[in-house]
């Protein structure tokens, strides 16, 4: 069957260099569009929060590779951050994974990056120290509260879009899959940075920097 395949394909390329020199050419098959019913506007927001993953793991690779500097020396925070980065950018898959299989990004997928990445018109750079390891996991909190909110408001468009012929048009597996997959995700990672803020605090207020050094260890050995 796999030979029977690849005989047709050469078949293809054989009838386009007829007319296209050395070039294969095949045409689009014609396939019914009538199946592809999410809206612009849903697509639109989907296709922006492509852009705010990628820029959160940017921001976490930044993150990770400051606490992995010599003169740093944060193991355990590095390999958080890290950690952290891989996840924000398989949820930019997820979400392109998820536009494909309703029809959608069927060009060029690269269009909807650009460098430099921006999470919002106010941040056009990213951070690449600080100060403290308390003061990362406040802005990686702050970070996180950023994405849900952006998460929040495609439901909210998908689920009364505007600029549509139809207005009462909602989106339920859309939403239903930002709800599952990604609002249940968000809220129990802001838990956890709130979490681990509210023990590193304690820990250095008893401790001083001794109490990051202890943290760092015990995050390294995922005890906490």
């Amino acid at each position: 069957m796999k030979l029977f395949c690849v005989f047709l394909v050469a078949l293809a390329c054989v009838g386009g260099t007829m007319g296209n020199g050395l070039k294969c050419t095949l045409k689009p098959a014609n396939v019914p569009t009538s199946w592809i019913d999410i809206v612009d506007p849903c697509v639109k927001v989907m296709e922006s929060q492509v852009k705010t993953e990628i820029a959160a793991a940017m921001k976490y690779l930044a993150m990770g590779a400051h606490f992995a500097r010599d003169t740093i020396n944060r193991p355990g925070f590095s390999k958080f951050f890290f950690e952290s980065a891989s996840e924000e950018r398989e949820h930019a898959i997820k979400i392109i994974e998820y536009l494909l299989m309703r029809g959608q990004l069927t060009n060029d997928v690269s269009k909807l990056l650009k460098f430099p990445v921006i999470l919002n018109n106010n941040d056009t750079n990213i951070r690449q120290e600080w100060l403290s390891a308390e003061e990362a996991l406040s802005d990686a909190l702050k970070l996180e509260a950023e994405v849900t909110r952006s998460i929040r408001n495609i439901i909210i468009t998908c689920e009364n879009p505007k600029e549509t012929e139809t207005s009462s048009f909602n989106d339920y597996h859309l939403v239903d899959y930002l709800i599952t997959d990604f609002l249940e995700e968000q809220h129990k990672g802001q838990r956890d940075l709130a979490g681990k803020l509210s023990t590193l605090g304690k820990m250095m207020q008893t401790h001083g920097q001794l109490g990051e050094f202890l943290f760092d260890k015990k995050l390294l050995n995922g005890e906490i």
